[in-house]
């Protein structure tokens, strides 16, 4: 992919991020989209969450999170970064089965994370996706 930056006239690079990179970038992040599929179609919701053993948690109230979760379905859930003057930016996609925790054990170590949710009040159930794989890119500005 190449396209040429209108402040530096330069031809962008992407460049694949490796795992390691995604897992660093997904854990210093906060927000995020989660995508997954409806009776009606795909949906992508904003969602905040917290990283922990290379799984994303996020919290959620009934609806479409926590059916997909019922039904063990594979969802994606994505964070990006991005500099709109320079035209460079990255993503980091998560993909694999989203699950309800409700062993008491697990529950108590997701008490410890930074996962208060920003809807409010209600959204007390909390969804766990367990990471399939993971893949990243970003796109580079060469310097002029």
């Amino acid at each position: 992919m190449s396209s040429s930056n209108p402040v530096t006239g330069s031809a962008g690079r992407l460049i694949e991020l490796t795992t390691e990179e995604c897992m660093i970038r997904l854990e210093h992040g906060h927000l995020g989209r989660l995508s997954l599929c409806e009776a009606s179609g795909p949906v992508v919701l904003p969602m905040n969450y917290a990283l922990l053993g290379g799984d994303v948690f996020v919290r959620t109230a009934s609806g479409s999170v926590l059916g997909a979760a019922a039904r063990g379905d594979t969802v994606a859930f994505e964070i990006d970064g991005f500099d709109p003057l320079y035209h460079g930016g990255w993503d980091v996609v998560l993909r694999g089965p989203a699950v309800e925790v409700t062993a008491p054990d697990e529950l108590a170590l997701v008490s410890h994370l930074p996962l208060v949710p920003w809807a409010g009040a209600g959204h007390d159930r909390v969804v766990r996706i367990h990471r399939r794989d993971v893949s990243g890119r970003r796109i580079t500005i060469p310097p002029t």
